[in-house]
C-alpha cells in the first residue's frame, strides 16, 4: 500500500509508473550538520549532493519520499531554451542579466551530464535537439527578435530552421536549439540521493519540517519534535514553507497538465515547445502565456511521447477531465505516430513576476536560502539552484547571484503589473468565504469525489471514500487562510491563492502549507 506523501496527486505520473522512489527512515533524534536541505526534489537533492562534494555534513529532509512533490510531475526538460523569452528578460532586467540566464541554464545542462558520467546514473539521459515553433498565426517578426536575442545572449548555435522534423507541425518560422537534454527524474534522483549518501550525506525521508529560525546557526524543527541545527538551512520545497508572504507575494502557482501516448515506430528523440497555444494568446501582456512542450520517454514497451500544457491557476478551473482531452488532441493532430494514452496527470510550477527563478538567501535572513520560482523551467533552475546555493554558503563567488536574488525589485511596467495583477487574483479569493458550496448537500457526492459544503457562516471540505464513508475538515488553507476546492482529477484540495495541495484525507502534500486540514464532524451526518 502506498505511504501518506507518495504522491502529491492521485493520477500517476510517466516516471511514477516506471520506477520507485528512494525512501530511508523517518529522523528519530536531535542532529547537527553544516548544512540542512528540506525538501528532496531535484532543487534539494543537487544542492545536498554539491555540498556533500564540498565536504560539508549534509541532512537531507522531506515528509515524502526522495522525488515525491512536484519534481517526479515535471516532464524534465533540460534546456537554455527558457519559457520566458530572452527578448522579455533583456526588457525586465537588462542584457547583463539576460546573458547570465543564457549562461547559467547552460552550464546546468553540463553539470547534469557530468554528473550523470561520473556517478554512472543510469537514467536515460540524452542531449538532443529542441524546437521552438509558432502556433498558426504567430508573429514571425517576433520570433525573429528572439533569436536576434538569443545571440546577443552568447546562443549562437541557435539558428533558423525551414520545419519541425517527423511531425506534421507547419510553423512559418522554426528554431533549432542544440545540445538540450532530458533524462528520467526519479531515476535521475535516486542515482544522485544514493551518490549524496556514499560521499557522507544523511537523507531523512517521511520528516516533516514545521519551522526554519535564522540565526547563527539555524534551528530547524520537525513535527515529531526533533531539532536539525546547521550552519546553513536550504528551503527547496517548490514553494518555500519557510516564508509566510514576501516570495508568495512575487510568484503564483499554476496547474499544468500532460499526457504520455505509445509511440508507434521508431523516431529520432527531439523536444518541442510552440510559443503560445493560439497566436491571440501570443499577444497576452500580463501572466504566463500559455503553451505545449513536448519530450520522448521511454517505459518497458518502448517509445511514449509526453505533452503538456493547457496551464491555469492553481484551484481556479473544474475541467481538469477536458484539458486532458484538448491536450491528446493537439497531440495528434500533429505526431501521427502515436497510440494510446499510457498516462495523464497534473503538477504545478511557480511564476515569477519577471520570468527568473528566486534562489539565494531568503530575503531578511542570514543562513536560510530558497529555490523557487521555475516558471516552467523546473529541472533547470533545481540543478542551478545546487550550483548556486553551494557557492554562496562556502563563501565562493558566482555571477548568477545577483540574477536570482529572492530579494530583487524590478520596476519594469510589465512585471509591475502581472504582480499587481496576481495579488489582487489572490485577493480575489478570498470572496469564497461568503459564496455558496461547490454542493449544496452530502448527497450530491459521490464515491471518490469531494465538494466543498457551506454549513452556516463555515466552509467544509468533504470527501465521500470509495467505501462511502465521509471525511470531513475545515476548507480554510492553514498557510493563509484562503478556501480550498476540490480537484477531481488528481483527487486534492487545492488552495486557489498559494498552491498548498492536500490529499483527498487533508494530509498536506504541498507547501507552503506545513500543517493539515483541521478535521471537523460534519453536522447532520
Amino acid at each position: 500500500m502506498e505511504t501518506a506523501g507518495e504522491r502529491v496527486g492521485a493520477l500517476s505520473s510517466v516516471w511514477e509508473r516506471t520506477a520507485r522512489k528512494f525512501s530511508t527512515t523517518p529522523l528519530e533524534h536531535d542532529v547537527t550538520a553544516d548544512v540542512c536541505v528540506i525538501g528532496a526534489g531535484i532543487a534539494g537533492v543537487s544542492t545536498a549532493y554539491l555540498a556533500a562534494r564540498e565536504n560539508r555534513s549534509v541532512v537531507l529532509v522531506d515528509d515524502g519520499p526522495v522525488g515525491g512533490g512536484m519534481t517526479s510531475r515535471t516532464t524534465a526538460h533540460v534546456v537554455n531554451a527558457i519559457d520566458d523569452r530572452y527578448i522579455d528578460i533583456e526588457k525586465s532586467l537588462g542584457e547583463e542579466f539576460a546573458r547570465l540566464t543564457a549562461e547559467s541554464h547552460t552550464a546546468a545542462i553540463e553539470c547534469a551530464d557530468r554528473i550523470v558520467r561520473e556517478q554512472k546514473i543510469d537514467c536515460d539521459f540524452e542531449r538532443l535537439d529542441g524546437y521552438l515553433f509558432l502556433p498558426p498565426g504567430g508573429s514571425v517578426k517576433d520570433l525573429m527578435d528572439e533569436l536576434a536575442a538569443i545571440h546577443r545572449v552568447g546562443l549562437r548555435d541557435v539558428q533558423r530552421v525551414d520545419g519541425v522534423p517527423n511531425t506534421n507541425i507547419s510553423s512559418e518560422a522554426v528554431l533549432r536549439f542544440p545540445q538540450q537534454a532530458q533524462f528520467h527524474p526519479l531515476k535521475y534522483l535516486n542515482g544522485l540521493a544514493a551518490a549524496t549518501i556514499e560521499l557522507g550525506g544523511k537523507i531523512f525521508t517521511g520528516t516533516r519540517v514545521v519551522s526554519v529560525e535564522d540565526g547563527d546557526r539555524v534551528a530547524i524543527k520537525t513535527q515529531d519534535g526533533h531539532t536539525i541545527t546547521a550552519q546553513a538551512a536550504v528551503v527547496a520545497t517548490n514553494c518555500p514553507i519557510n516564508d509566510r508572504v514576501v516570495i508568495h507575494s512575487k510568484q503564483a502557482p499554476y496547474a499544468t497538465y500532460a499526457i504520455a501516448l505509445r509511440v508507434t515506430r521508431p523516431i529520432e528523440h527531439s523536444l518541442f515547445w510552440d510559443t503560445a497555444q493560439t497566436a491571440e494568446e501570443e499577444k497576452k501582456e500580463i501572466g504566463p502565456v500559455r503553451y505545449h512542450y513536448v519530450r520522448f520517454a521511454r517505459d518497458e514497451r518502448g517509445d511514449v511521447l509526453i505533452v503538456g500544457g493547457e496551464d491555469h491557476k492553481t484551484g481556479q478551473a473544474e475541467d481538469c477531465a477536458e484539458r486532458f482531452t484538448r491536450l491528446e488532441r493537439w497531440a495528434r493532430d500533429r505526431f501521427a505516430f502515436v497510440g494510446e494514452i499510457t498516462d495523464e496527470w497534473s503538477g504545478q510550477v511557480m511564476e515569477t513576476t519577471d520570468g527568473v527563478a528566486y534562489i539565494g538567501r531568503n530575503p531578511g535572513d542570514k543562513n536560510v536560502f530558497v529555490v523557487t520560482g521555475d516558471s516552467g523551467n523546473g529541472i533547470t533552475h533545481g540543478i542551478i539552484g545546487g550550483m548556486l546555493i553551494v557557492d554562496l554558503i562556502v563563501g565562493r563567488d558566482n555571477r548568477w547571484a545577483k540574477l536570482y536574488d529572492p530579494s530583487r525589485k524590478t520596476l519594469n511596467p510589465r512585471a509591475v503589473a502581472d504582480y499587481i495583477a496576481e495579488n489582487a487574483n489572490v485577493a480575489a479569493q478570498f470572496r469564497d468565504y461568503i459564496t455558496p458550496g461547490s454542493a449544496k448537500s452530502v448527497d450530491e457526492i459521490r464515491p471518490g469525489q469531494g465538494a466543498v459544503l457551506r454549513h452556516g457562516l463555515k466552509k467544509i471540505a468533504t470527501f465521500r471514500d470509495p467505501n462511502g464513508d465521509l471525511h470531513a475538515f475545515s476548507a480554510v488553507c492553514p498557510h493563509l487562510g484562503c478556501i480550498v476546492r476540490w480537484d477531481a482529477c488528481e483527487k486534492t484540495w487545492d488552495c486557489p491563492c498559494h498552491g498548498s495541495r492536500f490529499d483527498a484525507l487533508g494530509c498536506v502534500v504541498n507547501g507552503p502549507a506545513i500543517s493539515d486540514l483541521e478535521r471537523v464532524e460534519l453536522p447532520g451526518a
